[in-house]
């Protein structure tokens, strides 16, 4: 019994380890993503799967990690607790303010093969080559729109659904996107950005 408690706790130290050390020993097999523990490799199959057993009570999103749905449930109520020491500005997650930080820093390790833009991520840059290849992977089984990021699908969809999460404080109107609400906001505060040379309107 005893015997078994400290296999237990040196198994979660060799884990914790892998931590420091960057080790990731367990592979997915459909993918070949790395990972240091094995109950990460568990959360992550849920991905291939389809599985999102963590719904969000307020908009009905769903997800296969609950970590991710804390994150999500952050939009709700508004909490940014990581500030940029550069300009203030907040973010829901550590890991995007990192990336933020890059834009004060100058630090953009990806260059574009194409254009010679570089990005702070990899995956930005990734994202950003499918305007040269014109690559749009991504389909709206309503209306058979394609799109090149899944972002911009999942935007598109709350045209079907009449999903209106963006609020104006002062006249109650709702908006399926939030530069939607930023340009009705100007009509209210009387904010006109763009003005015509010919004639001044």
């Amino acid at each position: 019994m005893f015997v078994g408690r400290v296999l237990a706790k040196k198994k979660q130290f060799n884990a914790h380890i892998r931590v420091h050390t960057g080790k990731k020993p367990i592979i997915c097999d459909t993918c070949g993503q790395m990972f240091s523990r094995r109950s990460s490799l568990k959360a992550h199959m849920r991905i291939h799967a389809g599985h999102r057993p963590f719904v969000c009570d307020i908009c009905g999103r769903s997800f296969g990690q609950k970590t991710n749905l804390k994150t999500h449930m952050m939009i709700h109520t508004g909490s940014k607790s990581f500030c940029c020491d550069f300009c203030g500005q907040k973010f829901y997650r550590k890991s995007h303010l990192s990336t933020h930080t890059r834009i004060h820093t100058g630090h953009n390790r990806y260059p574009c093969d194409v254009c010679g833009q570089s990005f702070s991520q990899k995956s930005s840059v990734n994202r950003h080559m499918k305007i040269h290849t014109g690559e749009k992977p991504f389909g709206c089984d309503v209306c058979g729109q394609t799109f090149s990021r899944n972002a911009i699908l999942h935007t598109h969809m709350r045209i079907h659904s009449g999903y209106k999460p963006f609020g104006c404080d002062i006249c109650g109107q709702w908006f399926s996107q939030k530069r939607s609400l930023t340009i009705h906001t100007r009509l209210h505060k009387g904010h006109k950005p763009y003005s015509c040379d010919a004639c001044g309107k």
